[in-house]
């Protein structure tokens, strides 16, 4: 199971972080993906757990950042000065897959499982 919270609304410039726990199953790493109104599913940052490699998606590094707790098998995604493109409803994954590769982590299709999503929303 994965419950992401953190979501909500907020004006342009402003900051949220976003957070996702994963339980019931061992994840070998997990990842971010956002969908925007009338947009295909967008990888936005992920992190594979046995060494921290953090892949992001080139729209939003230098303005969004992944971390996580390892040992609660949590991540975090702080994304700062939010513009009003960056509404989307975010969702967690997490993949069982041992051998994850790095340049996998931001495709959907790694990933066995989902949380339900929360919105984000940001306004001009």
């Amino acid at each position: 199971q994965l419950q992401a919270s953190g979501g909500g609304l907020v004006q342009a410039g402003g900051s949220l972080r976003l957070s996702c726990a994963a339980s019931g199953r061992t994840v070998y790493a997990m990842g971010w993906f956002r969908q925007g109104p009338g947009k295909e599913r967008e990888f936005v940052a992920g992190i594979r757990w046995r060494d921290g490699a953090r892949p992001a998606g080139d729209s939003m590094k230098g303005r969004f950042t992944i971390s996580g707790d390892k040992a609660k098998n949590t991540v975090y995604l702080q994304m700062n000065s939010l513009k009003p493109e960056d509404t989307a409803v975010y969702y967690c994954a997490g993949t069982t897959a041992a051998g994850v590769i790095i340049s996998s982590i931001g495709r959907a299709d790694q990933y066995d499982y989902w949380g339900q999503g929360t919105q984000v929303t940001v306004s001009s």
